[in-house]
């Protein structure tokens, strides 16, 4: 998954035969996502996620990603996954159409402010009110590698934390209060987080934030 409006070229070239390791958490899942539960998996790439959830008895799962090249793969490695490509917002689905959203490995691929509000804000549209957000990714990491990267790379990007890797990629790792922040302003409450240590694409290993946050009911209008 990348941004809907930017660095779509590395994720339809290079980065579409990228193996992704970012793992589920079962346990955390199943607590608050039942499994006739209606699942949005945004950001869903060649389907990994998607078809993990499948074979763990969920039955009503979509994939969407903005990148052809990957729901192409996705198609071949996994024909009988619902999964679509779609480049922009809004999603062809109706308000509140899904009980659950994941939305894993997806912001660190959003460089841009605009594009992560817009993204958990369309989230915010589709899932439910009483719904579950289910959030996981890799924030500012603190060792001397990352932060070291950081320095490197924040003059030219214009932003702390943003990175390109040598294949042509560009991440971002953001503070976890932005995540949090994120989550509540698309009308989320945040229910759990959960931290720990998950290999990364490049053969390293980060520590990431997980994050599942209810949608919160609309405030009716006063008269």
């Amino acid at each position: 998954m990348t941004s809907p409006q930017g660095f779509l070229g590395f994720w339809e070239t290079t980065g579409s035969a990228k193996t992704f390791t970012h793992p589920l958490d079962p346990a955390l899942l199943e607590e608050y996502v039942p499994r006739d539960a209606r699942v949005l998996d945004y950001g869903c790439g060649y389907g990994r996620l998607t078809a993990e959830l499948a074979g763990r008895g969920y039955r009503s799962v979509r994939g969407v990603d903005v990148s052809a090249a990957l729901i192409a793969r996705g198609r071949r490695e996994h024909p009988e996954l619902d999964l679509l490509r779609w480049g922009g917002f809004p999603l062809p689905f109706e308000d509140g159409s899904f009980d659950a959203a994941l939305l894993f490995a997806v912001l660190t691929c959003v460089p841009g402010d605009a594009d992560r509000s817009a993204i958990a804000g369309e989230l915010g549209r589709l899932v439910r009110p009483g719904g579950v957000l289910y959030l996981s990714d890799v924030p500012l990491q603190g060792d001397a590698f990352h932060q070291e990267r950081y320095r490197l790379c924040a003059e030219r990007y214009g932003t702390y934390g943003v990175f390109g890797t040598p294949d042509g990629g560009v991440f971002r790792h953001h503070p976890p209060e932005l995540l949090r922040q994120t989550v509540r302003a698309a009308g989320f409450a945040l229910l759990a987080e959960r931290r720990g240590p998950v290999p990364t694409m490049d053969g390293l290993t980060a520590e990431r934030v997980q994050l599942v946050a209810r949608k919160e009911p609309a405030v009716a209008d006063t008269p």
